[in-house]
């Protein structure tokens, strides 16, 4: 069954769902850029050059608004600018002769992506805890930073949905050890426009512009994971580049032809549209969303961060209704889904049980956001047996998601 971010509420988690304004669409479906050729990029005609130009600024604004000295736009996901990213910080070390860094640490709130990610890179991947104030640990960080770190992979605002208030010791730390500092762009959209995460320290990044500038995220593509370096970096970026000559030291070809044309045209209409006011402007309200859910639902849904102001997501759970009502986090998913309401990212971050990880983004109205609250309170109201029942109106009402999960049918 269909279910559109233009028509409903899709509060996800960490996923940042929101409303693709329509002139992006009607931008990237130009004639001029939606019928040339890829193979055209580099024939030297009036058209191919003003794409070029488009995608050089693209990289320029990239780089202001993340503090970064440098941008390839070719990867095309939000994972494969990891990947790319942890192979730029494996090449740098190798040039440096120290091929003895094979230690990427991440914390243990972090996406799945990012171990997957430096795992595939070639690192062994070390992971740090989170501390009772839902931000990293900074003495487990320390005990195991050293000699073998190659970086540390994170993101700011974290995966709990709060900004890490230590970011600079965290930076500190690992370039301490020698090591690089890798920022997850998941989570840009609370920041951005704001900070960055150059001033935050961070060597490199990579931003998901499907989460953050108005490129339609999900249904398998096609996406943009564009990757970000500080000026040390520059020489191992991935081709094409648009805006700079081509590296000498460079990892290579992450994907033919330079990118996702589409998407990458998408952002770049979306940040002209917005301007560096109208960026701030969403962050905020985006943030200002989230703290207005979480301080609505924190009596019925506390977790262990909810009592303190998050960034643009909020992390509540339903563990004290399991106890009292047998509500789980699955129940509540459901009983979303009878409402007509998307269900939040649940059981993530893994660290908090029952967990639901909630964001609105800025998209959304007052009147849609005190109905999710108002739906969400309902849902607590009832009793688990009830709500096993639900839901009612869909065509497939009660999948077994496990089974589905470990034994998939891809084709019939």
């Amino acid at each position: 069954m269909n279910f559109s971010v233009d028509g409903e509420f899709y509060p996800l988690g960490s996923c940042t769902m929101k409303y693709n304004p329509k002139i992006c669409d009607a931008v990237s479906a130009l004639p001029g850029l939606c019928n040339l050729h890829p193979a055209r990029l580099e024939d030297g005609s009036s058209q191919s050059e003003c794409v070029k130009r488009v995608l050089a600024e693209l990289e320029e604004w990239l780089c202001q608004l993340c503090g970064m000295d440098g941008f390839a736009l070719s990867p095309a996901a939000g994972a494969h600018g990891e990947f790319a990213g942890c192979l730029i910080i494996r090449k740098y070390h190798h040039a440096n002769g120290e091929t003895g860094r094979s230690e990427m640490l991440i914390p243990d709130s972090a996406h799945g992506t990012n171990p997957a990610s430096a795992k595939a890179a070639g690192f062994d991947v070390i992971t740090v805890k989170t501390g009772s104030d839902g931000c990293v640990d900074i003495d487990d960080l320390r005990a195991k930073a050293g000699s073998r770190t190659a970086g540390m992979m994170t993101t700011n605002p974290n995966t709990l949905g709060l900004f890490e208030r230590r970011v600079e010791d965290i930076t500190k730390t690992v370039h301490s050890a020698g090591g690089l500092m890798y920022y997850d762009g998941a989570n840009l959209n609370a920041i951005v426009g704001i900070a960055s995460p150059g001033a935050m320290g961070f060597d490199l990044c990579h931003v998901n512009l499907h989460k953050t500038f108005a490129v339609p995220h999900g249904g398998g593509g096609p996406g943009a994971g564009p990757v970000g370096v500080s000026k040390k970096l520059i020489d191992f970026l991935p081709g094409t580049l648009y805006s700079r000559p081509q590296p000498a030291k460079s990892i290579g070809r992450v994907m033919a032809f330079g990118g996702n044309i589409g998407a990458l045209v998408r952002a770049h209409t979306y940040i002209a549209s917005m301007g560096l006011s109208g960026l701030q402007r969403a962050a905020r309200d985006a943030v200002i969303s989230a703290n207005y859910i979480r301080t609505s639902l924190k009596d019925l849904y506390p977790s262990p961060v909810s009592e303190i102001p998050c960034a643009h997501e909020t992390l509540l759970s339903s563990a004290r209704l399991k106890k009292e009502r047998g509500i789980t986090a699955m129940l509540v998913a459901k009983g979303l889904i009878e409402k007509g309401i998307h269900p939040p990212t649940v059981y993530f971050p893994l660290l908090v049980p029952e967990a639901l990880l909630i964001e609105p983004t800025e998209t959304e109205s007052r009147e849609t956001i005190d109905g999710f609250i108002r739906a969400m309170r309902e849902i607590a109201a009832m009793d688990g047996e009830s709500l096993g029942r639900l839901p009612t109106n869909t065509s497939v009402r009660r999948p077994d998601e496990a089974l589905a999960a470990r034994s998939p049918v891809l084709k019939e």
